[in-house]
């Protein structure tokens, strides 16, 4: 017998055991979320190590292609794989759409936190399928799901009550995003900025213990670096500058209304469109992706449009990039994004969002260093903000777009700035469209989620994002 089925048979029984030693729910409740955030830490990492080799294996290989034919593949390739993925999310898993953010809220607050299984192991398989064959979309979205998901199991087993079963989603979804980002603090305030809503002990408490492991086990596979390497640490060096900033966080709103209304606009017009099969969409959004990227590789040489877009966002951090390509790039991802997310596909706006403000801000550094004179590394400065502030125009979680940008690059010298731009982007961006993009999103799906107190027991005839009702929830009660 191998070690895997020696585990996989163990493992039932060590949860039933622990079930019957622990009678009083608050003691399972505590037990069990101390076991979510160390599976949810893995159940991430297999996720995260699942997308980098089948990235390797599919888009890079794609645009490593010899001759003029990488130009074929480029476009090519994440068509594919959006086919692949139109059909298991209509055949299979419909609920594996999406960011996986709104369908977290959606469990929590009209489902008693139940996440299926069959969501949950669609949402690992069609995601990295989706972003490994070059989808301009991020794994962070579909990380909180996932870890939602396996949560979820763990409140089944334990026999929770719908209330405790409600607090695991949320313990889920802090375990994602701190394994997702490598960022337990940004996971404690995302958490509570947008699904809980409130200082509830009981539920916070559970939220930071699950965030704390999750990254401990994060760390200790993948290693303790920040996401983004940094080579020095910014600071604010002349007080001038914050006029750039204030103006990087204008136009910060000004990129997150315009890729926002561009989203949900061409999503309207993709479920309008009948011509073609619902399963043909995402294929769609791949080969306009495709382009797009070929477009960049060709004008500049440098990937980031289809791809780990990480690696080239970390040039812009350098200041290294040249402005007319942070520009350049910040509308292709723009675009890409727009396309492979209204499309219908599987994948997330964290990480697009992360590097079209690192692009943006990173060229309104060039101004400051053009007009004040201001020493190069101003660049960099500013396109670590930028990260930002169009984090915080499009995701509408100011404390979480400071705290997970001071995680992710490992520094803390611009904290004014930061300040400055993201709440002026946030600000603008909540007067412009006071609807945040995730609400949006659910409106178009007819759902509206309730605000304040929710009830543990939903009517059983409201509408799911995949379309299903409460009684046909697939495979929720296993």
């Amino acid at each position: 017998m191998s070690l895997w089925q020696g585990i996989a048979g163990t493992w039932p029984r060590f949860l039933a055991w622990l079930v019957r030693r622990l009678p009083n729910e608050q003691q399972r409740m505590l037990a069990f979320t101390i076991i979510a955030g160390g599976l949810c830490g893995l159940a991430a990492v297999a996720f995260h190590l699942s997308i980098a080799w089948l990235e390797k294996l599919l888009i890079n290989h794609a645009n490593a292609a010899p001759g003029y034919s990488w130009i074929f593949w480029t476009i090519l390739t994440p068509g594919l794989g959006g086919l692949v993925v139109g059909l298991g999310l209509v055949y299979w898993s419909p609920a594996a759409a999406g960011s996986g953010i709104p369908q977290v809220k959606v469990a929590f607050t009209l489902r008693s936190g139940v996440v299926s299984i069959r969501e949950t192991v669609a949402k690992f398989v069609l995601c990295s399928l989706q972003i490994g064959s070059g989808a301009s979309l991020g794994l962070e979205g579909p990380t909180v799901q996932i870890c939602a998901g396996v949560s979820s199991m763990l409140a089944r087993t334990a026999r929770l009550s719908p209330q405790f079963h409600r607090r695991m989603a949320s313990v889920g979804m802090a375990a994602g995003i701190a394994a997702a980002f490598n960022a337990p603090i940004a996971a404690i305030t995302f958490t509570l900025e947008e699904l809980i809503g409130d200082l509830d002990q009981t539920m916070l408490s559970g939220v930071i213990v699950a965030a704390a492991l999750a990254a401990v086990v994060e760390h200790s596979i993948l290693g303790s670096n920040p996401v983004f390497h940094v080579s020095r640490t910014y600071q604010l060096g002349n007080a001038s500058s914050l006029v750039w900033y204030a103006l990087l966080g204008i136009l910060a709103a000004v990129v997150s209304v315009t890729f926002t209304d561009a989203l949900l606009r061409l999503r309207l017009k993709f479920r309008e469109f009948t011509a073609v099969p619902k399963w043909v969409h995402p294929a769609i959004g791949g080969l306009a992706t495709g382009a797009l990227a070929v477009m960049g590789l060709a004008l500049f040489h440098m990937n980031g449009i289809a791809g780990d877009p990480y690696r080239t966002l970390e040039l812009a951090l350098t200041g290294a990039m040249p402005v007319k390509i942070m520009i350049t790039y910040c509308l292709l991802k723009l675009a890409a994004t727009v396309f492979s997310y209204s499309s219908g596909g599987s994948g997330g706006i964290f990480a697009p969002s992360l590097f079209m403000g690192a692009m943006l801000g990173g060229s309104v550094g060039y101004l400051d260093v053009i007009v004040f004179h201001h020493p190069a590394d101003a660049i960099g400065a500013f396109a670590v903000v930028g990260m930002g502030a169009v984090f915080a125009g499009i995701v509408r979680a100011p404390m979480t777009s400071v705290l997970i940008v001071f995680e992710m690059t490992g520094g803390y010298g611009l904290v004014l700035p930061l300040m400055i731009a993201n709440m002026t982007a946030f600000a603008l961006a909540r007067h412009w469209r006071p609807v945040p993009i995730y609400e949006a999103l659910l409106a178009q799906d007819g759902i509206y989620l309730p605000h304040g107190a929710v009830p543990l027991d939903p009517p059983t005839d409201v509408p799911r994002p995949d379309g299903l009702h409460q009684t046909e929830t697939e495979d929720a009660t296993v």
